[in-house]
């Protein structure tokens, strides 16, 4: 499997993500446990890679190291990633979808940071101009154009929605930069990382599902229950999109790098932003439209 074909489906699963998960709110907020969606999401991608991993196996003997000290390092991913997923949840009760892929570009500046300091990849001061620029790009983009109009507030959303925003671009670099790391430091089968990370996060999502329920009480009973309560067509989709999503990227981090991964999702803002004004009548300002298109080119540059 070709590396860019990969790269371009995330891009579209990637840019579809934050419109389905607006397309199943209800009156801006959610009928079913949202903590729900991210432990689905593990158990579909467990299930694909176990099944993968058997069909690996008869073909061909699978390198598997199953030493306790290789194995101890995959939680530690999962646990960002379970913290992560329900980050994006709540960041999108606060901004919508076009926002809220412009904010997830700053991940390119943290993965630009953490590949620095963590994996002691070189950048260039062009590169270092790339992702300043991008910063400020950003947050440009949220300034609301007031020559008209009063504004109560000079940005677009609240600043709940924002802070929630910047977590989700650092939990999103700082996990992928781990994943990165484990899923190179050896010549293991990709199925069999991905079996052991998915193990983890459906194990972590499953705790944080006990965890509300004795917080609540169990008033509204075991979270097994009442599992897919208030599920519709669309709440699948952002299942299904959530786990293949994560397939694609193991396999990105597997073979390629960071890089190609940050690139296919900053290229994902560009479609979000044309689907949110044909689905959600979203209308770009003048700040937010140039900056779709300014992004892509400041990734060029870091690509290169």
């Amino acid at each position: 499997m070709q590396w860019y074909f990969v790269a371009i489906l995330l891009t579209v699963l990637t840019s579809s993500q934050g419109i389905f998960t607006t397309l199943s709110q209800s009156n801006g907020g959610y009928k079913y446990d949202y903590a729900t969606v991210p432990f689905l999401a593990e158990v579909f991608k467990l299930v694909v890679s176990s099944f993968l991993l058997w069909k690996e196996f008869r073909a061909s003997s699978s390198r598997m190291t199953t030493d306790w000290k290789s194995v101890c390092l995959f939680p530690i991913p999962s646990i960002i990633y379970l913290i992560h997923n329900n980050v994006q949840f709540a960041t999108l009760t606060y901004v919508d979808t076009s926002t809220y892929q412009i904010m997830g570009n700053l991940k390119i500046v943290t993965t630009g940071i953490l590949f620095r300091l963590f994996l002691r990849r070189k950048l260039y001061n062009l590169q270092w101009m790339a992702i300043v620029l991008l910063a400020v790009g950003t947050t440009t983009s949220q300034v609301k154009a007031c020559g008209e109009a009063s504004c109560d507030s000079l940005f677009s959303a609240s600043i709940q929605g924002y802070m929630l925003g910047i977590l989700s671009a650092c939990l999103s670099a700082l996990a992928g930069v781990y994943t990165e790391f484990l899923m190179k430091k050896n010549n293991d089968s990709l199925y069999w990382q991905n079996v052991q990370l998915y193990t983890f996060g459906s194990i972590f999502n499953m705790l944080r599902l006990l965890m509300d329920d004795f917080r609540g009480g169990f008033e509204k009973g075991p979270w097994w229950q009442r599992l897919f309560d208030g599920y519709s067509i669309t709440t699948w989709m952002v299942v299904l999109n959530l786990g293949s999503t994560g397939l694609l990227v193991s396999w990105l981090m597997k073979y390629a790098d960071n890089i190609v991964k940050v690139y296919s999702t900053s290229m994902a803002m560009l479609l979000t932003m044309l689907l949110s004004v044909y689905l959600f009548s979203f209308k770009p300002t003048l700040q937010v439209a140039p900056e779709s298109l300014k992004e892509i080119s400041v990734e060029r540059r870091t690509d290169s």
